[in-house]
């Protein structure tokens, strides 16, 4: 397992006080994918025995990978919450403290990235940076098929993502890195939601300068990759040590130059501060100076945010967290990297996390989000990290007091997709495309009914009476799937048995051309637990066909 990011540094703040903060002034950069937005950084590197993947083991759950975690074999300072996911593993930690299975999820089941992009939207999150450490070992070929998946789950829900390199432990690195993106990495930027920055695919570089046993690598070897990465006609980013101006504790010297050749910095802060005051102290020492230095270049600035180490009480339910966007957005700051999205290993992840003791393993020392005597919902960092965003793109006007309450209890819920997942019916099928790939959360497979037989249903079981409000239908992203019209009726039951109708047959025009995908807005006030699409007529093809079928509500 890669050294923790976390264990670099210990002082970070024994810097000299500046008198002033410098006035914030643009750099070069107009708003992309990462200037003037949101980032996480996303590790998907977690799988589990079961999942079929290459690596068979608890990758990342657990110390020894062959063994299932449990509370003397485990790799976590935090534990995830797991409602939303369709497949879970079981492990061999005691029952959550609510009696059910304490199970994780695999990063191998396309499910899991799925449910994570689904959040990163949900939330707005702009941009997801996929972390891939030195793919030349025995992880590789996971690593690979979770950057396959990314890009499909990034496609699905219009989430934005690049590669993030990490060159912690990477022996050959130099040449390495260069053959990986010319080999593997650099036909991910054919996607429309690979992100681009003044017109060029992102690519970042993590660790380089860092005074570290981990990245013994000279300036003239990472200047050579900055400089081959720059002729590839990326916009290259640098993961960079907090002290990278200075070149001093977390920073080797003589990598001054290194630094100022990327086309932006995105310095680490994980371990460096714990508590609100910390965060000021550094908005004046060290973050202004940086916004400065880069300002002066033309270089775009992108500072951290995290939202607390959990296992060690730093959240203050959001304070702390809401303070460093506040600080960074009255900087100035052309971006915003969230350090993590799901990093259970630090116990720094802003995705769901229990609430209470009630969905932690009995007696595992795990901590919920209510430590501090606040309860605070499953998903509140996520919605502190929207708010975030919000005010970074001047949606939100900048405020030192956080807008997120940490339960909402007075306004409407998150919408949420309440098909996913769920039980189906149908008339009939073809071959093996059942009725089960309309709610799978893969773009590519699909159900098709008997042909020459119209009329013919889908169905879905919500599970519960529920307020949808709108569907989305969607065939294969695939440009052989031509322009074609679909005569579909929509039937409602809250019993399952008796169906009425909700909106009479009418033709939708599913094109590849812009996404291969139709909203049909429901009444207002339709409430309902069984849902029924009626295909009466199809212009591409004699049968009922639907890859996705999401109903928000």
């Amino acid at each position: 397992m890669p050294l923790s990011r976390r264990t670099f540094l210990g002082s970070a703040l024994a810097v000299p006080a500046l008198t002033a903060t410098p006035t914030p002034a643009s750099a070069g950069s107009p708003p992309g994918d990462v200037v003037g937005k949101i980032t996480v950084g996303y590790q998907g590197w977690f799988a589990a025995r079961g999942d079929t993947s290459p690596i068979n083991g608890w990758w990342h759950w657990s110390d020894n990978w062959g063994e299932p975690p449990s509370p003397a074999n485990h790799a976590l300072q935090s534990w995830p919450d797991m409602t939303d996911y369709a497949n879970k593993y079981a492990t061999a930690f005691g029952t959550l403290g609510n009696g059910q299975p304490a199970t994780v999820f695999s990063n191998h089941d396309y499910q899991t990235v799925d449910v994570h992009f689904r959040w990163m939207r949900e939330y707005g999150c702009d941009t997801a940076a996929l972390q891939r450490f030195n793919p030349t070992g025995g992880e590789g070929p996971i690593r690979d098929a979770v950057t396959a998946h990314v890009r499909r789950a990034a496609e699905a829900h219009g989430v934005k993502f690049y590669i993030m390199y990490d060159v912690t432990n990477w022996t050959n690195m130099q040449s390495e890195i260069k053959a990986d993106w010319i080999n593997k990495m650099r036909a991910y930027t054919s996607s429309p939601m690979y992100a681009r920055q003044n017109g060029k695919p992102v690519v970042c570089v993590w660790g380089f300068g860092f005074n570290d046993p981990g990245r013994p690598f000279t300036p003239q070897q990472c200047q050579d990759v900055v400089d081959w990465f720059k002729g590839q006609g990326v916009y290259l980013i640098g993961g960079v040590p907090t002290h990278w101006r200075r070149e001093v504790e977390d920073s080797r010297p003589g990598f001054g130059g290194v630094y100022r050749s990327f086309h932006m910095l995105s310095p680490w802060m994980v371990g460096r501060i714990g508590n609100v005051a910390d965060s000021d102290h550094f908005h004046a020492n060290v973050n202004s100076p940086d916004q400065a230095e880069c300002d002066r270049l033309g270089i775009d600035y992108q500072p951290c945010v995290l939202p607390g180490d959990l296992s060690r009480r730093h959240r203050a339910h959001g304070d702390f967290m809401w303070r460093q966007f506040y600080n960074m957005v009255r900087l100035g700051a052309q971006g915003i990297y969230v350090s993590m999205f799901d990093e259970y290993n630090e116990a720094n992840q802003i995705a769901k996390t229990p609430e209470t003791q009630a969905g932690i393993p009995v007696g595992s020392g795990f901590l919920a989000l209510d430590e501090d005597g606040t309860r605070c919902s499953s998903d509140y960092y996520l919605r502190l990290t929207g708010d975030g965003g919000r005010m970074l793109k001047g949606l939100l006007a900048l405020t030192a007091v956080r807008p997120t309450k940490p339960v909402l209890t007075d306004t409407p819920p998150v919408e949420r997709d309440l098909a996913a997942g769920r039980p189906t019916t149908q008339s009939s099928q073809t071959q093996h495309y059942g009725s089960h790939y309309a709610v799978d959360a893969d773009p590519h497979t699909y159900w098709e009914s008997a042909n020459g037989a119209f009329p013919q249903w889908i169905g879905v079981d919500l599970g519960t009476v529920a307020a949808p409000r709108r569907m989305v239908l969607s065939l294969p992203p695939n440009p052989a799937w031509g322009r074609r019209t679909q005569t579909v009726a929509v039937e409602a039951s809250t019993d399952g048995s008796a169906f009425t109708a909700v909106l009479p047959a009418t033709g939708h025009v599913f094109d590849p051309a812009t996404g291969n995908t139709v909203t049909i807005a429901l009444p207002a006030g339709l409430n309902a637990r069984h849902l029924r699409l009626r295909f009466s007529g199809n212009t591409g093809w004699p049968a009922g066909q639907l890859a996705r079928w999401q109903v928000w509500g």
